[in-house]
């Protein structure tokens, strides 16, 4: 404790400056969710409190971030389509699957995963990050119009028949499973269709629209109609707000561009009392926890979203760790990754619990505390308790933002957060792959299959698929490439400095196997090749086992078949140099000694010759 107040300036004024420079972003971020600016602000107030108290990195300033939000969007969407498009009805649920992800973070946390998130294959983070930065500057792009698909009424019109479909079957979904529909007897459901009204029809002619145009792919679609019925007003106030977050970059980076450019045009819409349109309205007040997280909790609603939950988690935590480098390198400090998992998934569980949307550590106010001064824990506290006053005190101003200003702010995050180190990567990187006439690289495809399946399908899915890939590809890379070192020779051949004074008339019916490598599943094929190369005349194979540091199931079968086959042949193996691993691994299904008995095994090449050299005799 008595550390964490040891640099109160410098804290505080860290903390005041990060907290002001999150503001925007935390409103942006709240509202491109669908659950409003409140969640995006509730989000930056408790994740940086207590990702800062729990956290183990000092001066990291956490709270909703661009990936973050971006996967939050599937999820909410997800949730509230499947309860009738009703946020309020899906809210419980929504924020349930935040807390599950919260409560994962802490799990890898405790368990000590922190330490192995760094292995995610540089490809599916560089085709996620790029995805990211696509998906919220397509999603913004109808609101920085001004055109919103629930508003346009001749497109909601074309829905009606679809809407009416729906209605009928959630109305007998509803009658079977209260046993109230039976085929003799339409009545009960005659009547319930009878007080459909047109009400009801619109509005989930209005749900369907939105659903038809949302995300990435849906953004696309409804360009056109956008185009048709451009908001010039909004328009001005999305541009104006581009046009100074990158220009007044370029007269000094001691101010944030984001705030100078949300202040100067929200002045500008309010000073001219022009008629633009507002985000909604920010409560005022302290924040109430949102209890009927427990009261209207159903198991069945958040199911289908625990994978999600857990890639929420696996995101957050990439996304904290690589702050975390950040602000390590920044103060040369060294973070404990896994305190920092626990700090994250504590304040990702109680910002859910007050409403707020996840969030991790964000690289840019990390960057701000650091330059302003903030050395300790205190400064991201201090960054949170700020947001809280501007809420409790600015509430009602802040909910006068203009909608134009939040969409410009989002499409400058979604073209900053993309990789364009990746991108720019990708004509230099060696093609080892062909597909078809086309030879790509195994890195740039992953990249690409991440980017295309993130920004038109499905972020969780993506990575998954991503990760297998990258996987796949990595041990096929392996396995060609230890079946390239390992080979069979006689002793006629090149040999090894060691293997040259072997006697001249055994070189005929000796052979040597080198393992040049780990044998696993992905070098089996190769080994099992090689092992064919062996001619009947040979009459002892030496295996030089040195180099083969590790032995997977895959490969102990491999060689229990190899040595199987070399049995029957009448051809005796002798092992020269097993190293523990491969060792113990063919102790355990007694290939050892059954196979192999121990006086064949040597634990250098000059025994081995010497035993072969006084049992084998030379029949020419």
């Amino acid at each position: 404790m008595k550390k964490l107040f040891s640099n109160i300036k410098g804290d505080a004024f860290g903390g005041i400056t990060a907290g002001i420079v999150a503001l925007p972003l935390a409103l942006a971020f709240g509202v491109s969710s669908g659950l409003g600016p409140s969640a995006g602000l509730y989000g930056a107030i408790f994740i940086s409190f207590f990702a800062a108290l729990f956290g183990g990195t000092n001066t990291q300033i956490s709270g909703p971030t661009a990936p973050m939000t971006a996967v939050s969007m599937v999820v909410i969407a997800g949730i509230v389509a499947a309860n009738d498009g009703d946020v309020t009805k899906a809210l419980p649920a929504i924020l349930t699957v935040f807390i599950l992800a919260g409560l994962f973070q802490i799990i890898l946390g405790v368990i000590g995963l922190g330490k192995y998130i760094r292995y995610i294959p540089y490809p599916v983070v560089s085709g996620f990050m790029t995805a990211i930065g696509l998906i919220i500057l397509l999603t913004q792009i109808l609101p920085s119009v001004g055109y919103y698909p629930k508003e346009d009424t001749v497109f909601v019109e074309t829905f009606k028949p679809q809407a009416k479909e729906v209605i009928l079957k959630n109305l007998l979904k509803e009658e079977a499973g209260e046993k109230i529909l039976v085929l003799e007897n339409f009545e009960e459901t005659i009547k319930r269709a009878d007080k459909i009204s047109a009400t009801d029809i619109l509005k989930e002619s209005e749900n369907l629209a939105a659903k038809e145009t949302s995300g990435a792919l849906g953004a696309i679609k409804a360009f056109p109609r956008a185009v048709q019925n451009i908001d010039w007003l909004e328009l001005m106030l999305a541009l104006g707000t581009i046009f100074i977050i990158y220009g007044f970059k370029r007269i000094t980076t001691k101010v944030p561009s984001t705030l100078v450019a949300l202040v100067v045009m929200s002045g500008v819409a309010v000073g001219f009392g022009l008629d633009y349109r507002t985000i909604q309205e920010i409560p005022s007040g302290i924040p109430i926890p949102k209890w009927e997280i427990f009261t209207g909790f159903s198991l069945s609603s958040i199911t289908p979203y625990i994978f999600t939950a857990l890639t929420l988690a696996l995101l957050g935590a990439i996304d904290s760790l690589l702050t975390s480098v950040v602000a390590d390198n920044m103060t040369k400090t060294k973070h404990k990754p896994n305190k920092e998992l626990i700090g994250q998934g504590i304040g990702n569980s109680i910002a859910a619990l007050f409403g707020g949307i996840p969030g991790a550590g964000a690289t840019i106010r990390t960057v701000v505390n650091i330059n302003a001064g903030g050395k300790t824990k205190l400064s991201g506290m201090i960054a949170g308790i700020m947001l809280l006053l501007i809420m409790l005190g600015l509430g009602p101003i802040a909910s006068k933002i203009p909608a134009g200003v939040l969409a410009g702010i989002l499409i400058t995050v979604g073209i900053g957060v993309m990789d364009y180190k990746g991108l720019k990567a990708i004509p230099y990187l060696p093609r080892d792959v062909k597909i078809g006439p086309i030879k790509l690289s195994s890195e740039v495809l992953v990249m690409i299959v991440v980017l295309l399946l993130s920004t038109f399908w499905n972020l969780v899915y993506a990575v998954g698929i991503g990760l297998v890939i990258a996987s796949l590809m990595f041990m096929k890379k392996i396995g060609d490439l230890t079946a390239e070192r390992s080979d069979v020779k006689s002793l006629k051949e090149e040999s090894w400095a060691d293997e040259i004074d072997f006697p001249e008339k055994l070189k005929e019916k000796v052979f040597i196997k080198h393992i040049k490598g780990p044998l696993f599943f992905g070098s089996t094929s190769e080994f099992q090749a090689l092992s064919q190369q062996i001619p009947e005349s040979a009459k002892t194979v030496i295996m030089r086992l040195g180099r083969m540091q590790y032995m997977d199931q895959s490969g102990l079968y491999a060689m229990e078949d190899m040595l199987q086959d070399l049995k029957k042949k009448n051809i005796e193996v002798l092992f020269v140099n097993l190293l523990q691993q491969p060792r113990y691994m063919m102790e355990r299904i007694d290939i050892i000694p059954d196979f192999i008995p121990k006086e064949h095994i040597f634990k250098g090449f000059s025994p081995c010759v010497q035993w072969i050299k006084e049992n084998t005799t030379d029949e020419s």
